[in-house]
């Protein structure tokens, strides 16, 4: 009989501890704390980050989404940075871009027909020296408009239909403020034509600023997360502290035989 409700009470003690147990692992590690945790430790999915998953660092700190816009749109929205950007900077951005743009058309990478996007366009001043080098059918997307060159947009979630342009470009610092690098790079191939190129400015060779959302150590997390399109060239810039230009062309749809 003593036996017996020893046993009885061993099996109630092991019972309370499991119950214990799991009442501190269902509390303790809510929803936000995965996702903050997530966050913190994740870089790229395991399914795109093959070799180059530990030279593409996404940083810590965004316990949302949400969070990570609000902090974007601090930058963006910064009175006296936009008007820096519509004032001093204008002439002098528009006059480096120019010098670049033409450099890609001069290696039939644009041409004066291309639909262009220029990607987290700011004020506008890469689609204006587009237009001034004769790519008239340019336009920029970022969250916060500023038409008529920029329109709203996020660059995790493009706003236009499937293989909408010829060609699409981030010439300023954007890549790094990337949260999510794979939606960034997929987007862009979603909306880009086949055949169409995309030109990024990158900084590898320099930190990015406190805005970033990502660290980018080689060009290699690019390419592996260029699924649909080739890489072309890759060449060392001076361009507003980015100091790598990678350009990708994406594959031509193969033509089935009938």
């Amino acid at each position: 009989m003593i036996y017996r409700s020893f046993l009885n009470l061993s099996f109630l003690s092991l019972f309370l501890s499991l119950f214990f147990l799991a009442f501190l692992a269902s509390h303790s590690y809510s929803p936000l704390l995965r996702l903050r945790t997530a966050l913190q430790t994740h870089t790229i999915p395991p399914s795109r980050a093959g070799n180059g998953g530990a030279s593409l660092r996404i940083r810590p700190g965004y316990s949302s989404y949400n969070a990570y816009i609000e902090r974007q749109l601090n930058k963006t929205l910064n009175p006296k940075l936009r008007k820096i950007w519509t004032t001093r900077d204008w002439d002098r951005k528009i006059r480096v871009f120019a010098r670049f743009f033409q450099s890609l058309k001069q290696r039939n990478l644009i041409f004066n027909y291309s639909k262009a996007l220029s990607i987290g366009a700011r004020v506008g001043q890469e689609v204006a020296a587009m237009k001034l080098v004769g790519v008239s059918d340019s336009v920029g997307i970022d969250l916060v408009p500023c038409p008529p060159l920029v329109m709203k947009g996020d660059f995790h979630a493009q706003p236009f239909e499937n293989q909408t342009f010829d060609f699409e470009f981030e010439f300023s610092n954007v890549f790094d403020h990337a949260l999510y690098p794979w939606k960034f790079v997929g987007e862009i191939e979603r909306t880009l034509k086949h055949g169409g190129v995309c030109v990024l400015h990158v900084a590898v060779l320099r930190r990015a600023d406190k805005y970033s959302a990502n660290d980018l150590y080689s060009v290699q997390p690019l390419v592996e997360l260029f699924k649909e399109s080739e890489l072309l060239e890759v060449s060392k810039v001076d361009a507003f502290g980015l100091d790598t230009e990678v350009v990708f062309r994406k594959k031509k749809k193969k033509i089935e035989n009938s």
